[in-house]
């Protein structure tokens, strides 16, 4: 049994803390929004007694790793560049990266910019965007999804403070409220917000944990939102606009690296949100070897269904090169 060691390294210009777990090659673990490196716990453990070093990094703005307080130092460049510090800092040429949610950007804009480090891509949850020359602007796509009594939840993130205000006022019921309801049940169409109402309620967040998160669990969210406030995760929200207007220059482009794509099918992400972007992985991700919808699955996959994704994560490495 490998135990969780952590330390901290210096990367891009921030101080980031890292959890690590086993020996071997690298695999480079990218959690998202409203997680940590808790919520890869179960993978660490599994690739570290399969021969796997896993690091799962606090990401910019959350946990134990810096946060600052400019919205623009949240720029998905920003974000790339830190897990690329971390891969140098931890003395590796080469490592696997995976990303789940918000990390799943990170993962294939890594991948697209450093194919020469990443030569293996697993993204779970939120599939790869291409960017093409006639997209909308981020924050006019979203209007997609609203009407005249209701705002996309992604709307309700942009103006600052506004968000962080009803997460933070308690935040025991915020974490349990956006895991259990939301984007991880199945309910019918993207969330989104009755002008006037809060998130957790619109999202439909129940008061008691799903069965798949124990008390310690949400001890361990509640302790760190608690300390950190949102404001770090929810600033990456704020830089959707920037990041399309400074990348179109990666209209186009393909995802060649070996790749493995997982989500829930109860994942409004993937039912209801990127459907397109999920049937046309095959074109825009050629190294594709396969995508899977776990059923009765939400959108937090690798803690709803731990071995599942593990298992399908240990067969990809097992069965592919770099």
């Amino acid at each position: 049994m490998h135990p969780v060691q952590h330390r901290f390294i210096d990367s891009n210009g921030i101080r980031m803390h890292l959890a690590e777990q086993g020996e071997g090659p690298l695999v480079v673990l990218c959690h998202g929004w409203p997680e940590s490196w808790y919520s890869w716990r179960h993978q660490m453990a599994a690739l570290a007694d399969a021969g796997y070093r896993a690091v799962a990094p606090d990401q910019r703005g959350y946990g134990q790793t810096d946060a600052p307080q400019a919205i623009e130092a949240y720029h998905i460049l920003h974000l790339t560049a830190d897990i690329v510090g971390m891969v140098h800092a931890l003395g590796q040429e080469q490592a696997v990266i995976a990303g789940h949610d918000w990390g799943s950007p990170v993962a294939w804009y890594c991948a697209l910019l450093r194919p020469d480090m990443f030569r293996r891509l697993i993204l779970l949850s939120v599939p790869y965007l291409q960017r093409n020359w006639n997209d909308p602007r981020p924050t006019d796509a979203m209007r997609l999804f609203e009407d005249r009594d209701h705002e996309f939840y992604q709307s309700y993130f942009q103006e600052p403070g506004r968000a962080e205000a009803e997460l933070e006022a308690d935040v025991r019921t915020s974490m349990i409220g956006l895991f259990n309801g939301g984007l991880g049940s199945p309910r019918p169409g993207p969330p989104v917000i009755r002008k006037g109402d809060r998130l957790i309620a619109a999202v439909g967040g129940r008061p008691t944990p799903p069965d798949w998160l124990t008390e310690t669990d949400i001890d361990f969210y509640v302790q760190e939102y608690s300390r950190t406030g949102f404001r770090g995760g929810l600033n990456w929200y704020r830089n959707l606009d920037p990041m399309w207007e400074m990348n179109a220059v990666l209209s186009g482009a393909r995802i060649h690296q070996p790749s493995l794509f997982i989500a829930g099918d109860d994942d409004t992400v993937v039912r209801d949100m990127y459907t397109a972007a999920f049937k046309a992985l095959e074109q825009t991700m050629p190294g594709l070897t396969k995508k899977v919808l776990l059923p009765s699955t939400g959108h937090w996959v690798q803690q709803q269904r731990p071995a599942e994704v593990s298992g399908l994560m240990l067969d990809f490495l097992r069965n592919t090169s770099s």
